[in-house]
């Protein structure tokens, strides 16, 4: 069954980028509405689905922008939070453009939601499973989407900087281990990379309290990494957020190497231009078990380290 949160839930924050505050609140919503965002600040034509035909090109972050202008950037972590707890049916409402980055990771997101709790809806729940593989590549980066019968992630990424080095994982994302495993993992960047996006207007609400910065061999954000393999396991909790944009649970094995924002919304444009690569599929007890989120309590935040 399709599920919606059970009361509202409310996060302030500022932006990463912008650096302006902002005030995002997740509202109950009715079967088959998916999670829509609601610009408040605007007039007009403030909705967004958060679905990968909303996704407008943003190397930083997963950015949503329908056709009167209006956009909502850095979604990914809050869509990655609904994704890992089983939230189907959402709306945000949020007064700017930038969901808030507040610590880095996703953990706040998933502490309210749980705290909350979810409601289920009288509506049969669908997912997206995969039948073929599906890869796309830019350079040494690519994603690819193939067969499963659960949502598995691998990733893998490369950095000069020792600080990060070398580093893969794989998860099977059913049973909470998104939660305990992936949601507190913060966005990271290097030192040097930091100067340059804010000479170009980026990172303006970047801080040591939101982001892991790196220089070398040398963590500079207080009290180093949450994690030894931090920085990997933050690109799975992103890609997590970019593949519910899909519109619906997915059933498949997500493959990224080097892969970015970008890439993850080119492989879902791929996927869906081919029929024959996806299909719709009932889930029953069985299906739904295997679902991320089904199943998360407070005893999974309480693993979180």
């Amino acid at each position: 069954m399709q599920t919606t949160l059970k009361s509202d839930l409310t996060f302030e924050g500022t932006g990463l980028h912008s650096g302006a505050a902002v005030r995002v609140v997740l509202r109950p919503a009715s079967a088959n509405t998916g999670i829509v965002f609601r610009r408040i600040d605007v007039t007009g034509t403030p909705r967004l689905p958060a679905r990968w035909d909303y996704v407008t090109v943003s190397p930083l972050n997963t950015r949503l922008g329908n056709s009167a202008g209006v956009t909502v950037s850095t979604i990914e972590h809050l869509m990655a939070a609904m994704a890992g707890c089983g939230v189907h049916n959402a709306i945000v409402d949020i007064d700017g453009p930038e969901v808030p980055i507040l610590d880095g990771s996703a953990a706040s997101f998933v502490r309210g939601i749980v705290e909350v709790g979810l409601t289920r809806l009288a509506a049969p729940l669908r997912a997206i499973e995969i039948v073929k593989e599906i890869s796309v590549s830019d350079g040494d980066a690519s994603a690819t989407l193939g067969p499963a019968t659960s949502l598995q992630i691998h990733f893998e990424i490369a950095f000069a900087d020792t600080a990060i080095g070398h580093q893969k994982k794989t998860l099977n994302m059913a049973n909470g281990a998104f939660v305990r495993e992936l949601c507190d993992s913060r966005t990271f960047c290097r030192s040097a990379d930091v100067d340059m996006m804010r000479a170009n207007g980026l990172a303006l609400g970047g801080s040591y309290e939101n982001a892991v910065v790196v220089d070398g061999a040398k963590v500079l954000t207080p009290g180093g990494l949450r994690h030894r393999d931090e920085a990997v396991r933050h690109k799975m909790l992103d890609a997590l957020g970019d593949l519910y944009t899909a519109g619906a649970p997915v059933l498949g094995r997500y493959t990224g190497k080097r892969a970015g924002h970008a890439l993850s919304n080119t492989l879902l444009r791929a996927l869906f231009a081919q029929p024959d690569a996806w299909r719709w599929v009932d889930c029953d007890a069985k299906t739904t078990a295997r679902l991320p989120g089904v199943g998360v309590s407070m005893a999974d935040l309480d693993a979180v380290a």
